[in-house]
């Protein structure tokens, strides 16, 4: 590794301030989109992490996700997509994995679609 790569290495990992502030920024969204969810489909707020784990009306995590995204333009991820089966079942299977990745409004948005496009099924 360069010097000038070690230097910004040192830079970044005693900076901590960006971790705080992300921080922030996940809980505000984790607040303000969980309860909107939470009036159509099994949610909660993790413990720790990056995403919502949903359960699926149906079941169907594949067919949701595909068809959400058709609708609404909304992307989440099938959980079945995510593990593998073992022990007779899929432990991802009947879930999606949404990642509350753009800022505060859009994910907002987003779970607004969510909740209308269950609304309507």
């Amino acid at each position: 590794m360069g010097l000038a790569v070690q230097h910004a290495s040192i830079a970044a990992w005693t900076d901590e301030a960006h971790v705080v502030d992300n921080r922030v920024k996940y809980r505000e969204k984790f607040d303000a989109v969980v309860p909107l969810l939470q009036e159509v489909m099994p949610v909660e707020k993790p413990d720790a992490g990056f995403y919502l784990w949903a359960g699926v009306p149906g079941g169907d995590d594949e067919s949701f996700a595909r068809e959400l995204f058709r609708r609404t333009h909304v992307s989440v991820v099938p959980g079945s997509y995510l593990a593998r089966e073992a022990h007779g079942g899929n432990p991802g299977a009947g879930f999606v994995r949404m990642a509350l990745v753009p800022d505060l409004s859009e994910c907002v948005e987003a779970a607004g679609r969510i909740r209308d496009y269950i609304v309507e099924l």
